[in-house]
C-alpha cells in the first residue's frame, strides 16, 4: 500500500463528561464523513458517558483507568504517580495497537496519560480546550503539542489557534425554525406560543429545577409552555411537584437536543462550554447560571455571548422563583427583546470547528507521515 493510502489512524482522547466527549465525537464524526480511510478510536473510562455515548454514535472505544487529581493532601494523592503510570502504560498499548498517527485530546481525566503516552511514542499531539480557563490536563499537554486549538483566545495556551467548538451536524447544521414544528410535536408542546426550555446539563441541576419549580404557576398563568430535563435523579420528584400544570413537561433526559433546541425561544441553564456553544450557534438565547465549583471557568465561558446581548448572566445563588417571575417571565412574553437576542446569540456562534479540526489533524498527520516530529521535543 502507498504512503498516501494508508488509513490514517487517530486517537481522541476525551471522557467523563459530556463537555469532554461531544467534542471529540463530532471530530469523529467529520474524520468518518471525510475520509473511508480514517480509522478512529476514542479513548475514555468506564465510569465516563463514553461508555453509551460513543457506541451509540457508531465509534469504537478503548478504555483506560481512570486517573482522578485530588485537589487535596489525601490518600489519594499518595496513588497518584501509580494510578497515572498505570493509564499511560494502557493509553501506549492503545496507540501501539491502533498505530496511531495523531492523537487529538480534549482535556479532562483521560488526556493526561494519552498525552503522556503519545509523547514517549513520539506520536504528534493535537490539543483542543474548548474552556474560557484551560484545566491542568491541557495545560500540560499544550507544552509538547504540534498544534494547540482553542474555543476562547485568552484561556491561557500560549500559541492556541482559534477554531472554536467542534458540534454535532444536527446542531452545527440547525435551522431553528424550519425545524421548529417537529421540535414541539415530539415534546408534546403546542405548536404556538412562547417556549421556555430548561436544562441543567445531563444529570440535571437541583437549583434550576428547585427555582423552575417555585415559579411554575406563573409561567402557566403567563402562557408559557415548559420543557423542563430535571435529569433522571430528579426526574419524580419534578414531575410530581408540576402533576397539575399541563403546560409543563418535565423529562428525564434528552436524546434530540437539536429539537430541543428548535423548540424553544429561551433556554435556562448552567454554562459549560459545549452548551454555550451549541447555543450560539443556533441562535438561542440564554439565561446563564454557571456552576459555582472549579476556577469559574463556566462564568467565563458565558461572557463573550452576554456582552453581546445574546445572554444574561445570573449568579447561582440569585437564580430562584422569584428571579424566574421578575426576570424570565417578562423577557419571555417580549417578542422584540428576544428577537434581538436570537440575533446577537447567533453572531457569537461559530459552525464551522469540527471542519476545521479535521484540516489540522490531515495537516499535521501529513507532516507526521514524512518523518518530522522535531515540534515534539518541549
Amino acid at each position: 500500500m502507498s504512503v498516501s493510502a494508508r488509513p490514517l489512524s487517530v486517537v481522541l482522547a476525551g471522557g467523563g463528561t459530556a463537555g469532554h466527549v461531544e467534542p471529540a465525537l463530532a471530530v469523529a464524526d467529520h474524520l468518518r464523513s471525510d475520509s473511508a480511510l480514517t480509522r478512529i478510536t476514542l479513548v475514555g473510562t468506564a465510569s465516563g458517558l463514553e461508555t453509551r455515548l460513543v457506541p451509540a454514535r457508531g465509534h469504537r472505544l478503548a478504555l483506560i483507568p481512570r486517573v482522578p487529581f485530588p485537589r487535596k493532601v489525601t490518600l489519594d494523592l499518595l496513588r497518584l504517580p501509580w494510578r497515572l503510570s498505570r493509564a499511560i502504560r494502557t493509553a501506549e498499548q492503545i496507540l501501539d495497537r491502533e498505530e496511531a498517527a495523531v492523537v487529538v485530546g480534549f482535556g479532562g481525566y483521560v488526556a493526561l496519560p494519552v498525552y503522556l503516552a503519545a509523547r514517549r511514542r513520539r506520536v504528534p499531539v493535537i490539543v483542543h480546550e474548548a474552556n474560557a480557563r484551560a484545566g491542568i490536563a491541557n495545560r500540560i499537554g499544550a507544552r509538547f503539542a504540534v498544534a494547540v486549538a482553542v474555543a476562547h483566545p485568552d484561556c491561557g495556551l500560549r500559541g492556541g489557534r482559534y477554531v472554536g467548538i467542534p458540534l454535532r451536524e444536527e446542531i452545527s447544521g440547525l435551522d431553528r425554525w424550519a425545524s421548529r414544528a417537529d421540535g414541539r410535536r415530539l415534546y408534546g408542546l403546542e405548536p404556538d406560543g412562547p417556549v421556555l426550555l430548561v436544562s441543567g446539563g445531563s444529570s440535571g441541576a437541583r437549583r434550576l429545577n428547585r427555582a423552575i419549580q417555585m415559579a411554575a404557576d406563573v409561567l402557566a398563568d403567563s402562557g408559557i409552555q415548559v420543557l423542563h430535563h430535571a435529569g433522571l435523579t430528579h426526574l419524580d420528584d419534578v414531575a410530581a411537584a408540576v402533576a397539575d400544570i399541563p403546560t409543563h413537561h418535565v423529562v428525564g433526559y434528552i436524546d434530540r437536543m437539536d429539537l430541543a433546541y428548535a423548540a424553544a425561544d429561551l433556554m435556562v441553564c448552567r454554562a459549560g462550554a459545549m452548551t454555550c456553544a451549541e447555543l450560539a450557534a443556533v441562535g438561542l438565547p440564554a439565561v446563564y447560571v454557571p456552576l459555582p465549583i472549579g476556577n469559574g471557568e463556566q462564568r467565563l465561558n458565558a461572557l463573550p455571548v452576554v456582552r453581546l446581548g445574546g445572554g444574561i448572566l445570573v449568579d447561582d445563588t440569585a437564580f430562584d422563583g422569584d428571579y424566574v417571575e421578575r426576570q424570565v417571565v417578562p423577557l419571555l412574553t417580549d417578542a422584540g427583546r428576544l428577537s434581538a437576542m436570537t440575533a446577537a446569540a447567533r453572531i457569537e456562534g461559530r459552525a464551522d470547528a469540527a471542519r476545521e479540526m479535521v484540516a489540522l489533524i490531515r495537516r499535521v498527520a501529513a507532516r507526521d507521515v514524512t518523518g518530522d516530529t522535531s515540534k515534539m521535543d518541549p
